[in-house]
């Protein structure tokens, strides 16, 4: 054990006795003028906040008189109020009171201009509730950035980094250079009050929580340096603060988070984004603007690129952007031709006449929930094409695939030496291959073991690429768990690189039966199925008592990340209303359209597997994790016929019942013969989710027993007694619902799931039928109520 620094124990004295010292406010004990180098702070009285000078982040002889928390862990404290935030002071600034009694930090008065004339005592306090008194004036009316448990916000604005962002109690707004205030988020209902337990009591009286309400600990609301606006929990075992509510999910929404041109993207994990330049322009450099200009200035010859998932709403000033109705796509892109101001247009494919000029290419946002297509105006010799591509892909289901084949070479005038040519060298092989089978049949005792290491007694020939473990082990890192993309009842998958730089898939299956012969049959199989909307099986590896698949890699992953967000979801005991608080997973959400797409791909696949193929193939496990989305949103499925792979008793065991809770069907539980109406009943359950937004088993404002609800009789109820599609809708994308244009398509999918979902095998449909109900190809009858199997009709 090390001797403490004597110097350092000094400071702690100094530091201490300072503090103590702090605490005294009378004014006659020479507590003012108070500087950055007196090292004092004053501590409220259990020490849960503390105000004095702290350094400034950009330079250690800079000071910001602030009051912060005093307890938690962290070089940096974590402040709630300053007086000169954006203008940090020197050493030799004090806190002083001046002769008519008015508190000041050297030239900086206190806002509200807080004086003591009026009472017999001038005295500086700091309560464990945050608030900083002074005579009759506090912090708490006039707040920062930042307001803390039962602190009344009603009256008082927020703002971070000299005004560019506020929030008013309602709303959200940047102000930005555009000379004008730009709203980003409005609140249903004016915010109050904060309290310790995670709860936000509003203006009408309703409420809402945050994701770990109930825990007593330290809260705060804060507006963050990026515009967004989140509340704060203190976790009692890392001391650290973490995000339980936030107001905007996806962070692009926020106005002002790129510049002017700019086009906001996100980054990886949808919790950070990525300023890029659109085609035809650049970034500016030496300005200090960050904004990206004009490679080549428009000039009286101009065209279109287009832009999918692209949209700029042209800031807010008049006339920056309006609306038009167009019969078509010619007349809008003419009527942004005829007007110079023109800097682009959005269209939407949808016969609804949406069109809409642009004259500032302000606030751009890249997102797949933007139904519209951006086209965007540059001069006629720009050579960028568009780099942002994808929706006209997702408007058509059938993800076509271009074909070209080479043309034939033209005949040879050599003929007779080109066939003597090839005649050498058959023969030449030829002889060679005798003699190689020759010398390998007077060694087959030694190259017996050899080939059974390598499996080549068993390899099927015309069969998927075979691969080394040693290979896989590379490509993914040593099966590191960073690198782990998917965990399911088969097995882990693995984000992996080969050594010709293409990102697969790399599948480690588990409890796999049979031997080498049976598992290279059944995958020289599932290699064979080619279809548009199936993972395609690229190779495999056998060797080491290992059984792998190797697969395209689906860069978007699972359908669940984007229908299921995760949330602590509570409720007042006394009947209030109380909104849902949830913390998203950044995906973006998907529209109705792409969700009807992604639902017609599946079933098209799954009649593919069922009707179209060479053999027989049962799924088994059809849920939406098992639903991959590419890059444009083709929906592909995976782990199609592994189910030959596994073992009786591990497809139907209780635990593997529990692993996809209300996916299988009846037959599996009533030990019934297991046909392809099982995969159609798991394909009607999922095919509700996306249109509910929520897990089958969530009971959804039903007021019956939850052993007694079942999620399809709540939607027959829904849809053909109460006649209230709307009710069953994702509360995500509710907001979009337009009867006219998504009604039938949506009707046509919940029909059709319900047909899905009788309890009856019989009673399903085929796959191949279910992919015509969808199409609309044929008339959709109304169904049986669907049961549950163990209770029957009510």
């Amino acid at each position: 054990m090390s001797i403490p620094n004597p110097l350092l124990l000094l400071l702690l004295f100094l530091l201490f006795s300072s503090q103590t010292y702090a605490q005294i406010r009378n004014r006659t004990t020479s507590n003012f003028p108070w500087s950055p180098s007196e090292n004092r702070i004053l501590l409220s009285n259990r020490s849960v906040f503390a105000a004095g000078f702290l350094p400034s982040s950009n330079s250690t002889d800079r000071f910001i008189f602030s009051v912060y928390y005093f307890n938690t862990s962290g070089s940096e404290r974590t402040v709630i109020w300053s007086v000169n935030g954006d203008s940090p002071v020197n050493r030799s600034t004090s806190l002083l009171i001046t002769a008519s009694g008015e508190l000041r930090l050297g030239e900086f008065p206190f806002p509200g201009a807080p004086t003591s004339s009026n009472i017999t005592t001038q005295r500086l306090e700091l309560d464990d509730n945050g608030k900083l008194s002074f005579g009759n004036w506090s912090t708490f009316s006039y707040p920062t950035n930042t307001i803390v448990p039962f602190q009344n916000i009603t009256g008082t604005t927020l703002s971070v980094k000299r005004g560019t962002f506020l929030f008013n109690g309602k709303q959200l707004f940047f102000t930005g250079t555009y000379d004008t205030q730009t709203e980003y988020y409005t609140s249903s209902n004016g915010f109050q009050r904060l309290n310790n337990l995670g709860m936000v009591y509003q203006d009408n009286g309703a409420t809402f929580i945050t994701s770990d309400y109930g825990d007593d600990s330290l809260r705060r609301l804060t507006l963050d340096n990026d515009g967004n606006l989140r509340i704060y929990s203190l976790d009692s075992n890392s001391r650290q603060w973490k995000v339980v509510w936030q107001a905007v999910a996806e962070l692009c929404r926020i106005k002002g988070t790129c510049g002017q041109n700019s086009i906001c993207r996100y980054g990886e994990d949808y919790d950070s984004t990525v300023c890029d330049c659109p085609p035809g322009f650049r970034r500016s450099s030496g300005t200090g603007d960050e904004q990206c200009r004009r490679k080549v200035a428009l000039g009286r010859d101009t065209k279109f690129l287009q832009l999918d998932y692209v949209n700029f709403s042209g800031g807010s000033g008049q006339g920056d952007e309006w609306s038009i109705q167009a019969l078509n796509f010619t007349m809008c892109q003419s009527q942004c031709l005829n007007d110079s101001g023109c800097l682009g247009f959005g269209y939407k494919y949808d016969g609804q006449r949406f069109c809409v000029l642009v004259k500032k290419l302000y606030y751009g946002i890249w997102s797949p929930g933007t139904e519209a297509t951006f086209f965007l105006r540059v001069d006629q010799s720009e050579r960028d094409v568009t780099n942002f591509t994808g929706l006209t892909s997702v408007l058509e289901t059938t993800c076509p695939v271009r074909v070209s084949l080479p043309l034939p070479p033209e005949e040879s005038k050599s003929t007779t030496r080109n066939i003597a040519i090839i005649s050498t060298l058959f023969a030449a092989e030829l002889i060679s291959g005798v003699a190689f089978f020759w010398a390998f049949l007077k060694k087959y005792v030694k190259y017996r073991d050899m080939a059974r290491t390598f499996g080549l007694e068993f390899l099927p020939a015309g069969g998927p690429k075979r691969f080394s473990y040693a290979e896989l082990k590379t490509a993914t890192n040593d099966f590191s768990t960073t690198n782990v993309v998917g965990k399911g009842g088969f097995g882990d998958v693995y984000k992996g690189v080969l050594t010709d730089h293409r990102i697969v898939a790399v599948k480690c299956l588990k409890n796999v039966t049979g031997g080498d012969n049976e598992f290279w049959a059944e995958v020289t199989i599932i290699a064979r199925m080619h279809h548009l909307n199936l993972v395609r099986l690229w190779g495999f590896c056998a060797e080491k008592g290992q059984r792998i698949l190797v697969y395209e890699y689906v860069p978007n992953g699972s359908l669940d990340k984007f229908l299921f967000h995760s949330g602590k979801v509570d409720y007042t005991n006394d009947g209030e209303d109380v909104e849902e608080s949830r913390l998203l997973e950044r995906k973006p959400i998907l529209d109705w359209g792409i969700r009807y797409r992604i639902a017609l791909g599946v079933a098209r696949a799954i009649a593919y597997l069922h009707e179209e193929c060479l053999e027989w193939v049962l799924h088994c496990d059809i849920k939406p994790e098992n639903i991959l989305l590419g890059a444009d949103f083709c929906p592909k499925i995976s782990d199609f016929g592994l189910s030959k792979l596994r073992k009786k008793e591990d497809m139907v065991s209780y635990s593997r019942m529990r692993g996809t809770r209300g996916y299988m069907a009846p037959e599996w539980v009533k030990s019934d013969q297991i046909t392809p109406k099982a995969d159609v009943y798991s394909f009607g359950m999922v095919l509700l989710e996306m249109v509910t937004g929520v897990r089958n088993f969530d009971i959804q404002g039903s007021k019956m027993d939850s052993e007694d609800w079942y999620f399809p009789r709540w939607a027959f109820d829904k849809v053909y007694k109460e006649m209230n599609i709307e009710d069953i809708l994702d509360n995500q994308i509710k907001a979009s619902y337009d009867s006219r244009t998504h009604e039938e398509m949506i009707t046509r999918m919940v029909k059709t799931a319900i047909w899905c979902l009788q309890d009856r095998p019989e009673m399903r449909p085929s796959m191949g039928k279910v992919a015509k109900m969808l199409e609309g190809t044929v008339e959709i009858i109304e169904p049986k109520k669907p049961t549950i199997f163990f209770l029957g009709d009510e």
